[in-house]
């Protein structure tokens, strides 16, 4: 069997003491905010994964059809010798460039989840003799350390994740991975693009109210994790397009007035009729503003890739 090892540098009450404070600073401001990392406990995840199947949410299937594609032109232009994967969870998506990587020597995949990353490092090894994994424990937009892996370095950051990260957090983002890199090494990104409003509004509001589930998930987190008192009946699902912005906005809006207990933080919310909790940004992207953002890092944009509908976009950024 290949090596794998498996590091972590999040403390194992981490994510409890996230979560009180996002819950807390965030139901006590005007408006109310919960990050969206809260929506994927075990059944956030099976929610995300039937979203990305719905006919209405297109990205995971763009997103698929250039990595099929572009796998063998990503592995020639960056050389690299090691695959980093920032939130790799299952690492399906990684799987074309690993395929297509003949000089792959280490494959470190980035995850919160100890059982996501031993899952996939079980299915990966038993297809790939030779490959080493050193799998890292940790959240990515805390900083971060990579092991000693040979280099060239590919950075993969895929599902147009980024785009939950608001502007000051993009560009913190982009540094904190722009130090993780040596001059010649690759950033791979993943980016949804500006398109109609109808077309995008429709990606996180479908016919069958999935996302609608997903998104009510977070109240259940809170529930669950906090003792609170939510009921998801009392919230509707909005998903709004903010055109100045460029961003799908998320959020769960109160049916009515309300109080909610939470006992493990003290605290009792009150909500108005109407009032809404953002969940969710789901910034959108031009090539030209990619390109700004990533030469501010340190990053130049040296290959461009969309699917057959101009709706998504992989590009491959270079440490200068």
């Amino acid at each position: 069997m290949s090596p794998f090892l498996l590091t972590r540098t999040l403390p194992e009450d981490a994510t409890d003491a996230a979560l009180r404070a996002d819950v807390r600073t965030g139901l006590t401001r005007r408006p109310k905010t919960l990050p969206p990392k809260w929506f994927y406990d075990a059944r956030g995840s099976e929610l995300f994964e039937e979203i990305t199947r719905l006919p209405e949410y297109y990205p995971t299937r763009a997103e698929r059809e250039i990595l099929l594609a572009r796998a063998a032109r990503i592995a020639e232009v960056s050389g690299a010798r090691t695959l980093v994967e920032l939130g790799s969870g299952s690492s399906e998506k990684t799987r074309h460039l690993l395929d297509a990587l003949p000089s792959l020597h280490s494959y470190v995949p980035v995850d919160v989840s100890e059982s996501a990353l031993r899952g996939a490092a079980e299915s990966l090894l038993a297809d790939r003799p030779g490959l080493s994994v050193h799998a890292l424990i940790a959240d990515f937009t805390r900083g971060l350390a990579l092991p000693g892996t040979p280099g060239p370095r590919l950075v993969a950051f895929l599902g147009g994740t980024i785009g939950n990260l608001l502007p000051d957090e993009r560009a913190a983002f982009l540094h904190s991975v722009r130090s993780l890199l040596s001059p010649g090494d690759g950033l791979l990104l993943g980016t949804d693009l500006v398109k109609d409003e109808a077309t995008l509004v429709a990606a996180y509001d479908d016919a069958a109210g999935v996302t609608a589930r997903f998104n009510k998930n977070v109240l259940a987190v809170v529930n669950r994790e906090l003792g609170a008192d939510f009921d998801r009946d009392d919230f509707g699902h909005v998903a709004v397009w903010d055109p100045h912005h460029e961003w799908i906005e998320m959020r769960l809006r109160a049916r009515r007035a309300l109080s909610v207990k939470i006992p493990e933080l003290d605290l009792v919310v009150p909500f108005e009729a109407g009032e809404e909790v953002r969940t969710e940004v789901s910034a959108k992207f031009r090539k030209e503003g990619i390109g700004g953002e990533l030469a501010a890092a340190g990053l130049r944009l040296d290959q461009w890739w969309t699917d057959s509908a101009d709706r998504f976009a992989l590009s491959l950024a270079t440490a200068v």
